[in-house]
């Protein structure tokens, strides 16, 4: 019976899973995004986590261990330089899991799994998004203000002395202009 063990096997011994999820722990943090199983992705996920938790402390032994891990002396250094810097303020959560649907073949679920703070598309778009006020209470605001924009509208705006003149001027000169186009039409028709 296997009551309370939660390790996913994988359907693989214990030194294949181990060197899987090494391999698939080296290309992620080299290539930023892998895809594969939801399965496979959950796992790795348990398993990189607590590396890049790690990698926040750059000492020896901090990187001793995680080498251990991934035995890719590339996908150390990526990751104490690159992906430690671009992760230290954050908590926890450093991989995001997008399921894309099922594999043809066999009909597995597949995802794809990505670390947070690389994605720019999503990064782009919360810059651009604006945080609005959100109460409980807006509702009766809202409905304040189009009436007390529309009787604000209503009324004509104070024009100043020199607006007046100049409107003044431009009635006279579109009145004198009048009479000519009238002449004009006049002899068109003789």
């Amino acid at each position: 019976m296997r009551h309370g063990k939660k390790v996913n096997h994988l359907g693989r011994t214990s030194t294949h899973r181990k060197a899987m999820l090494s391999n698939m722990a080296a290309s992620l943090i080299l290539h930023k995004r892998i895809k594969t199983t939801i399965a496979k992705a959950k796992s790795l996920r348990k398993y990189i986590e607590p590396l890049i938790t790690k990698s926040k402390t750059d000492s020896t032994h901090s990187r001793r261990i995680v080498f251990s891990y991934l035995q890719s002396k590339e996908a150390v250094t990526t990751l104490f330089r690159d992906v430690a810097i671009k992760v230290a303020d954050r908590p926890g959560g450093y991989t995001r899991i997008l399921k894309t649907g099922a594999r043809l073949g066999d009909a597995a679920e597949m995802c794809i799994m990505e670390l947070v703070d690389y994605n720019e598309n999503l990064l782009a778009a919360k810059q651009e998004k604006k945080k609005t006020a959100r109460t409980r209470r807006g509702g009766a605001k809202a409905k304040a203000t189009p009436t007390a924009n529309a009787e604000v509208a209503e009324q004509p705006e104070a024009k100043t002395a020199e607006e007046e003149v100049r409107d003044a001027n431009k009635e006279e000169t579109t009145e004198e202009n009048k009479p000519k186009e009238e002449d004009k039409k006049d002899k068109k028709k003789e």
